[in-house]
């Protein structure tokens, strides 16, 4: 998730100081970062309706024998232009790759991001309106990997799902990274307000509760000197997870520097058990 936007959203609702809307504005509306298209392989433009809002998107094509397809979900504040290193990784491996903007960011529609709540809808009507090889493997980045986990619970179609920091809840997420001086009546006030604005339910957005319906593999993998997210969060959905499921906490590795060349070994050897290679 993106570094400044619980900040901005606990710091503007001090009781006499900002009205609780500059908050909630700060939670539904992350900076949008204009997407750069320095993609060093060939790919496909995607323009697709999704739950109500266009997405806008990218597609690499597998090389060699096509093994499945990853669908990359990036983190709050970024866009489908940081799936290259995606992109580098997989497709010489056979995979097809696919990364599009959530609502709210990039050059996708909508006014509001809702951390899961809508967003995994997106990503079943993506799925519905693009042909891709089997199996498909959600590869989400902390707000993306909370959108993996909640899609999982409900789409059969989501053979495995790779959640890199995610958070367990949105409301224990923003507690946690409240100043000490924003109060519980500071923050409620503005999740009420958020949730009037986009139309959601703040306590809906679980990916710890969406675990508990997950049947396919999941790998967690998250920085055990996390600050953003604490990996208290990965641990609570490892835990409820009751399938089949594996942890992988990156030594020294905060929120964005979890992928290194040992956690991508970690990567490849568990998706050689769920999607090994084969002609299709």
């Amino acid at each position: 998730m993106n570094r400044v936007w619980i900040a901005a959203m606990l710091t503007t609702v001090l009781a006499g100081c900002m009205p609780p809307s500059w908050g909630a504005g700060a939670l539904l509306h992350p900076q949008r970062k204009a997407v750069v298209d320095d993609q060093r392989r060939p790919h496909e433009t995607l323009d697709l309706m999704a739950a109500g809002v266009r997405v806008k998107g990218w597609r690499f094509r597998g090389e060699g024998t096509r093994r499945g397809t990853i669908i990359y979900l990036h983190g709050a504040g970024d866009n489908r232009g940081s799936s290259g290193s995606i992109a580098d990784h997989f497709v010489p491996g056979g995979f097809d790759v696919v990364a599009y903007d959530s609502r709210a960011h990039g050059e996708s529609g909508g006014a509001a991001c809702t951390y899961g709540y809508y967003e995994k809808a997106d990503l079943g009507r993506v799925l519905d309106q693009i042909a891709v090889p089997a199996p498909i493997i959600a590869l989400g980045m902390s707000l993306g990997g909370a959108v993996a986990l909640q899609a999982a619970a409900t789409d059969a179609r989501i053979a495995a799902v790779i959640a890199i920091a995610p958070f367990s809840d949105l409301r224990t997420v923003a507690s946690e990274r409240a100043p000490f001086f924003a109060s519980k009546g500071n923050i409620d006030d503005a999740f009420r307000i958020a949730e009037a604005e986009a139309h959601f339910q703040a306590d809906d957005v679980s990916p710890v509760v969406a675990a508990r319906k997950i049947t396919a593999p999941v790998l967690i993998i998250h920085g055990d000197d996390d600050r953003e997210t604490p990996p208290a969060h990965a641990r609570r959905i490892f835990d409820a997870l009751p399938n089949t499921k594996k942890l992988v906490l990156v030594p020294h590795a905060g929120h964005h520097n979890v992928l290194n060349a040992a956690t991508w070994s970690e990567i490849d050897a568990w998706i050689a058990t769920v999607a090994a290679p084969r002609s299709l």
